[in-house]
């Protein structure tokens, strides 16, 4: 089985509580004996993915097979071409370089649900929606990426997985996979 979840912001991508006030998976009613794909941090949003197949984890995460991965990033200013290929070639992050991407400015800027609580809205200091397509998936890797460019995440929200990109979960909600989906998920690019 493999499920679809769009994580709310202030959820844990486990079922157990860790002492945070962030809410686990287990308040969602999931299917027993699934667990996550990968994960997003409690301050990120959007597509989860849950199975109860072992070996799923390894064939979706291992950079090794190339597996894309897109997120919305909504950062502080709208950042110039230089900012973007900068993401795209790749930047140290933790003593590291990034792989290469894809980075570009969504335009138009999209328009998402409302986030609660909202981010911290400053009336000096524009924000701009960033995409960002990336084959590896270390520990804050986007929010350290931006920042690292000059500018800093604000809001986070993982859109696509493979070539799967449901439009149709509402945050907080999740749906079963369909056969056509999975091909769309483990072999879309």
């Amino acid at each position: 089985m493999l499920l679809a979840f769009w994580k709310p912001y202030g959820v844990l991508s486990q079922f157990t509580p860790d002492g945070s006030p962030n809410r686990p998976l287990a308040e969602f009613r999931f299917p027993r004996g699934v667990y996550a794909l990968g994960r997003l941090d409690a301050d990120s949003e959007g597509l989860l993915l849950l199975s109860d197949e072992a070996g799923l984890n390894t064939r979706l995460l291992d950079p090794s097979h190339g597996h894309r991965r897109t997120y919305w990033a909504q950062v502080e200013r709208t950042p110039g071409a230089e900012a973007l290929e900068s993401l795209a070639r790749g930047v140290m992050v933790g003593g590291q370089k990034t792989r290469p991407c894809r980075a570009w400015l969504l335009d138009p800027q999209p328009e998402v649900p409302p986030r609660d609580p909202p981010i911290r809205f400053r009336k000096n200091v524009p924000d701009a929606w960033i995409a960002l397509e990336l084959v590896e998936g270390k520990n804050r890797q986007v929010r350290r990426m931006t920042a690292a460019v000059g500018h800093p995440t604000l809001r986070l929200v993982r859109r696509r997985i493979g070539a799967f990109e449901p439009v149709d979960i509402a945050p907080g909600t999740w749906r079963e996979v369909s056969g056509d989906e999975r091909a769309l998920v483990f072999g879309g690019r």
